[in-house]
């Protein structure tokens, strides 16, 4: 036996609208179904699901009877109520309802569309409810919008780590992470990985000190639909700290020393093959430092099976690195150039480049000496704005040298004090790679400038 479906349907904003409430719904509806004499009726709930798509249970359900041919017609307070899009509003009455011989009815607006009059409503009025679910999402961005460029946060999904969200003001405000944050940056500018730090600050998982290092809001500013507006939080990290992080997470991650791992591990490459080398118990002498092609206790990776490169005994290398280390620390640091962020070079040489895309069309339609002059102007800007970006590239180079060389300071101060794990951070922090080739020892730092070869 048929029955007449009522369909209700409340979003979780319009619960608390009386006109809109479930029970206000189903009150309306039944009374209908009583005037007019309907016996058999059953309501399909949708309750605090949005208009704007038909992914709703309730929905599906009712689709679902509908094919089966058990509905012979469906029963809604207003239109709305049924779809706030026009495209599945007359998706479900032009390829659901009518196909299946089911009759529309909407209360609020008086459609039956067992007639031909109340057919041609529906599109009219579909029409309407989509367009004001456009203009309701629009009005709520532009509202967004105009919060953040106040420099209040915008509010919904998660608040940042570190920070409390103050409803009151409408900011972010600091709380008692906020210290666990800097001393993320200030542990991962000294070297340590994400993973460490993670470990040791009791955090639950390595990505969220990513997320931690890579959050803009740390410095004061809200990214909002990928613009960023100043924000009146106060930052919990300057600038050049941020931006620091972000370069060093932009490099590739040095290989890893295993967990109690020698002081070099990780760091030692073959001067004649170029293979990676690893420390060897060498009998009561302590350890050796071997090339992995002549050990092939891994094959695959052996460089040369006829590595001639005998290696040298771990504390000779370990004396030259710290010694040079030692030397490095005592040694005035370099001057840094003063540029722009290379950001903001980065764009001075686009807008230059697109300009002159712009003049070379012109002037391939119609040449014209003003044109070419123009050109050549813009040529010289061009040369100009590519110099200031590579100066500003050195800068950051040079700026990222501050955290090698705060470690340095520690070379003298402290190493008998440091744990096994310490000495490696520091190092690490310090030196990109030792190339050994027999008694040759070559050290590449980090630190730009500071190369030394020992015989």
């Amino acid at each position: 036996m048929k029955h007449t479906a009522l369909y209700l349907r409340v979003s979780t904003e319009a619960q608390a609208d009386e006109g809109y409430s479930l029970a206000a719904q189903a009150e309306k509806l039944e009374a209908y179904c009583r005037m007019k004499g309907i016996p058999a009726f059953r309501r399909y709930v949708d309750g605090g699901f949005s208009g704007s798509n038909l992914s709703r249970p309730a929905m599906a359900e009712l689709v679902e009877t509908i094919r089966g041919g058990a509905v012979e017609r469906v029963v809604v307070y207003k239109l709305d109520r049924l779809s706030r899009s026009q495209k599945d509003t007359l998706y479900l009455i032009e390829d659901v309802f009518l196909p299946h011989g089911v009759d529309f009815v909407s209360i609020g607006e008086n459609i039956d569309t067992g007639s031909p009059y109340g057919r041609a409503m529906i599109g009219i009025l579909s029409a309407f409810a989509q367009l004001e679910r456009e203009n309701i999402f629009l009005r709520t961005r532009m509202g967004m919008v105009e919060r953040v460029k106040q420099g209040l946060w915008p509010g919904g999904g998660k608040v940042p780590f570190g920070y409390d969200y103050d409803a009151g003001s409408g900011i972010l405000v600091p709380n008692g992470d906020a210290d666990t944050v800097r001393e993320i940056y200030e542990r991962y500018l000294a070297g340590q990985s994400t993973g460490r730090i993670a470990r040791e600050l009791g955090l639950k998982y390595e990505h969220l000190v990513r997320q931690i290092l890579t959050r803009e809001s740390n410095t004061g500013v809200i990214v909002y639909r990928g613009e960023r507006y100043p924000g009146r939080h106060t930052p919990l990290v300057d600038r050049e700290t941020f931006e620091r992080a972000q370069r060093r997470l932009r490099k590739p991650d040095k290989p890893r020393a295993a967990p109690g791992g020698k002081l070099l591990s990780g760091l030692l490459v073959c001067g004649h093959c170029g293979a990676k080398m690893r420390y060897q118990k060498w009998g009561g002498a302590g350890d050796r430092l071997v090339c992995y092609s002549r050990d092939k206790s891994k094959p695959h990776l052996v460089h040369d099976a006829n590595c001639p490169n005998r290696g040298v005994m771990a504390r000779e290398v370990e004396a030259v690195v710290r010694r040079d280390l030692c030397r490095l620390a005592a040694a005035p640091a370099p001057r840094r150039a003063r540029a722009g962020t290379a950001d903001d070079c980065r764009r001075a040489l686009g807008q230059v480049q697109r300009k002159l895309r712009r003049l070379y069309e012109l002037y391939a339609e119609a040449e014209d000496d003003t044109l070419r002059e123009t050109i050549e102007r813009l040529k010289r800007d061009r040369a100009r704005a590519a110099r200031a970006l590579h100066e500003a590239q050195q800068a950051e180079a040079q700026q990222d040298d501050g955290a090698a060389r705060a470690a340095l300071q520690t070379i003298g101060a402290s190493w008998d004090k440091l744990d096994a794990d310490a000495r490696q951070t520091l190092v690490r922090a310090c030196v990109e790679r030792i190339v050994l080739q027999n008694d040759k020892i070559e050290v590449f730092y980090t630190i730009e400038n500071a190369k030394e070869q020992v015989v």
